[in-house]
């Protein structure tokens, strides 16, 4: 593999207020080998930053790369042959703005996360849960109050987002068939949703009983539970009983914030999705209640972005957006900035975020032994967020692995 010295670097990955000081990064076999300001090329290709920021390629720690459609029912019956493409331009899209790597929160199974190892598309690394498990009436039964029709217990569909089960035996055999079939970690459905057609957004997703069984599952396994969940009352009972990543967290008190900083749990708010399920999602085939239900959601999110902060609570990037709106998934970058500082929302997206993935010192980092997962940004992104949107326009230079996913000239 060719070898590249990125010169006259200033690094930007969250961990300071202002770009550092000019350096040179080597990359040598897909990973970055060296930082330093006295750097020799020797045999590497020299490509001159000229001050330009360098960043840590970016990661979102909640995607759905399945959903090609806003309507989750109907994208649950969509045939594997049409679903699997479909997430390979939602995927390859991603990775054009500088998401070189993901986290599935439900949907994509073991076979896509092969399909992208093996390169066989452009996509960002891909880390899965397999389907993510609702009780009965939870957040990804899209039955609907007149459909008896029993629910499947396996072979479920590639577009598909979660999968039905109930009781603390069903349960654990759903978590131990995801784990057996490639999940990394297991997602469950702590609280109602917008997009599910019978659960309002109050409801409370499984008994305690049943949740500590979930846990105790993840941890066999040596993995975590990642929970959707907005409420107050929601979030506190999946942090009781062990849950490590919290999804949304529109309703979050202070106290249960800084209960779940204690216990070492995650949070991964994703503001973008409701901004957009309300303004497009009934022109992309959202039901009215859902779009109901979002706006709902929306309107605790600002808020619980001061109220985590302020508890010290560790959050992650994360989108949740679904058909075209994943066209919007760099914008979350500028809704959090009206609230935190420019740093830390960076750090959400690199090194926070791999700390959550367990991929801490190889990813959302620029050091040795790190991953060359790399973005070149025209401009400083501590300074103006929204050099981060816009499909990657003001990225010249993105690299995956070492490999140039984008390599425009750099004037």
């Amino acid at each position: 593999m060719s070898s590249y010295l990125f010169a006259n670097a200033r690094i930007v990955d969250g961990t300071t207020p202002e770009p550092g000081e000019p350096v040179s990064v080597l990359v040598e076999d897909g990973v970055i080998r060296e930082v330093s300001a006295s750097l020799k090329a020797g045999s590497a290709e020299v490509i001159d930053l000229k001050g330009r920021t360098l960043m840590p390629g970016l990661i979102d720690c909640h995607v759905h790369v399945v959903a090609s459609l806003a309507n989750l029912g109907e994208n649950a019956r969509l045939p594997d042959s049409l679903a699997a493409p479909r997430a390979a331009i939602i995927m390859r899209d991603m990775l054009a703005r500088g998401f070189t790597t993901v986290r599935d929160v439900g949907g994509a199974d073991v076979g896509l996360k092969h399909a992208v190892e093996e390169g066989l598309f452009p996509a960002p690394r891909l880390f899965i849960c397999g389907k993510a498990l609702s009780q009965s009436g939870g957040h990804a039964d899209f039955r609907g109050q007149y459909d008896d029709t029993p629910v499947p217990t396996n072979r479920f569909r590639l577009g598909a987002l979660g999968r039905i089960c109930d009781g603390v035996d069903g349960i654990r055999r759903a978590a131990r068939e995801e784990i057996k079939n490639g999940a990394e970690f297991i997602k469950i459905m702590a609280n109602g949703g917008a997009a599910s057609p019978t659960d309002p957004i109050h409801f409370l997703g499984f008994s305690r009983d049943e949740l500590l069984a979930v846990v105790e599952e993840a941890q066999n396994a040596g993995t975590y539970v990642s929970a959707h969940v907005y409420t107050d009352e929601g979030i506190r009972r999946v942090v009781e009983c062990g849950v490590h990543s919290l999804e949304h967290c529109n309703f979050i008190s202070s106290e249960t914030a800084t209960l779940a900083k204690e216990n070492g749990a995650y949070a991964v708010p994703t503001l973008v999705t409701y901004e957009k399920l309300v303004s497009e999602g009934a022109s992309l085939g959202f039901p009215a209640d859902s779009v109901a239900k979002a706006d709902y959601v929306r309107s605790g999110g600002m808020k619980s972005l001061e109220t985590m902060r302020n508890a010290g609570l560790a959050m992650a990037y994360g989108t949740d957006l679904l058909g075209n709106m994943h066209r919007h998934q760099s914008e979350e970058f500028v809704i959090r900035g009206r609230v935190l500082p420019a740093q830390e929302v960076i750090a959400s997206a690199t090194s926070v975020a791999a700390r959550l993935l367990r991929m801490e010192g190889k990813l959302g980092t620029i050091a040795a032994d790190a991953f060359a997962d790399l973005i070149v940004v025209d401009g400083n992104p501590l300074e103006e967020l929204s050099l981060l949107t816009g499909q990657g326009k003001h990225m010249p230079v993105i690299m995956q692995a070492g490999r140039f996913v984008k390599r425009a000239a750099l004037d």
